[in-house]
This record gives C-alpha cells, structure tokens and sequence, in this order.
C-alpha cells in the first residue's frame, strides 16, 4: 500500500472520530446547546465520509488510475468509515466520567 493509501486511512480514522471528540460543528462552530445531539453527530460523520472519499478520489485520479465504483464500494467503505468511529463513539458515550 502506498504513503497516499496509508494517508486517506489515517485521514479517516481522524474523520470518523472527530464529531465524537468535541461539541462543536466539524470541531470549529460553537453551537447553543452544552452538548451535540446524535443526529447531529451523524449527520457530520456523513459530511466527513464524503469529504475524504473525494479526497481520496481526487488523490487516486492524481495518481493517473482512477477506477469506476459501484454502490458496493460506497456501502462498505462507509461501514468501513463506521467502524473507525468507536473510538469515539466509545469516548463519548461509553466511558464513565465523574461530574466536575
């Protein structure tokens, strides 16, 4: 596997646990409400799913052999993208913290 297929990993490992690690919008805007709901929390995972497929596209176009996807492709590499989230997922809900 090349630097850039190791790069797009990471890229998503980070992207998949960023809506569980803090309680701003894509980690920059601040929202009302003290904590962020669930369906907000997914709807970013989706943004950030698209975003670093495109990233990775536009890398794999780079690289001179883009290949055509099916809509198999995209279901597993979203529940690939999923699957990174428990981290996260388990950070935030999960793991018991005492009030401060």
């Amino acid at each position: 596997m090349s630097a850039a297929g190791w790069f797009i990993v990471l890229l998503a490992l980070a992207g998949a646990n960023l809506p569980f690690l803090n309680q701003r919008l894509f980690g920059v805007v601040p929202l009302r409400a003290p904590k962020k709901s669930a369906w907000i929390r997914i709807a970013e995972m989706i943004v950030l799913y698209v975003v670093v497929g495109t990233f990775g596209f536009l890398l794999e176009a780079r690289a001179g052999n883009r290949f055509d996807q099916g809509w198999q492709f995209y279901a597993i590499t979203f529940s690939l993208f999923v699957v990174f989230a428990f981290p996260g997922f388990t950070w935030q809900y999960l793991v018991k913290r005492r009030p401060a």
